[in-house]
């Protein structure tokens, strides 16, 4: 693709989840392109934190050729077409400690719900009020998650609590919110990797990684190749039929 991007086809059947395009970084002709090329291919897709530009661009008239649509307070973009991959039924509750968390809670939200993934939501329930936080959770359980993400910055310590209150996996999300000494993330990520309860912990900020790994939870798996039954070995026993590696498409 002129040099600046490659295409992967592939990924969601050979993953279980779709490639996000990190918009970060691209310039608005190479974001563009990269849809365009997307859609040429008859390919969907999700686009992760488009800058004041790349909105501009994808609101106007590039916007509306492509068929996209801005989710989650304009963090997210979803790009017509399929995204590939299948998912079984289910649902990830999203728990976000302060208001200041709700943006990268949505960015998850939008992600998993755009692939099919359920999705049961509780915010503004961080330690400062625990009482808050154990409604929620009352509230949530009856939704039966298979997996919490848990978002919270400053000192970080809501993922640690609520793994000591739910049955299901909790995933640590921290966020750059906070100030001084220990601030934009910093605090949280590191109290996060100290818990005392079994979390799993994504770096600061990361709402899609969260997602993904999310959704792969919800993947359905893909059928493997079956015995080729005419094929045996010397013992008589079938010969596994050849697995398609990386290489192939």
């Amino acid at each position: 693709m002129g040099g600046y991007a490659r295409l992967d086809r592939h990924r969601a059947r050979r993953v279980g989840v779709p490639e996000v395009i990190l918009a970060e970084g691209k310039t608005v002709d190479h974001l563009v392109g990269i849809l365009r090329a997307l859609v040429a291919e008859g390919l969907g897709a999700l686009v992760s934190r488009p800058d004041a530009a790349q909105r501009r661009a994808l609101h106007g008239a590039a916007g509306r050729a492509l068929g996209v649509r801005f989710l989650a307070q304009d963090r997210v973009v979803r790009l017509r077409g399929p995204l590939g991959g299948s998912y079984r039924p289910g649902t990830v509750a999203i728990v976000a400690a302060g208001t200041s968390d709700v943006p990268l809670a949505d960015e998850s939200r939008a992600v998993l719900e755009e692939l099919g993934v359920g999705t049961a939501t509780a915010y503004d329930v961080g330690v400062a009020g625990l009482h808050r936080l154990l409604r929620a959770v009352r509230r949530l359980e009856r939704a039966r998650p298979e997996l919490y993400l848990a978002f919270a910055g400053r000192e970080g310590a809501l993922p640690t609590v609520l793994a000591g209150l739910v049955h299901a996996p909790v995933v640590g999300v921290p966020t750059s919110v906070g100030y001084g000494r220990g601030g934009r993330g910093e605090a949280a990520l590191g109290a996060m990797l100290q818990s005392c309860a079994p979390i799993a912990v994504v770096n600061i900020d990361g709402a899609v990684p969260a997602a993904l790994f999310a959704a792969q939870w919800f993947a359905r798996p893909r059928r493997r190749p079956t015995a080729n039954p005419r094929r045996r070995g010397r013992s008589g026993a079938p010969v596994p039929g050849r697995r398609k590696g990386f290489s192939d498409p």
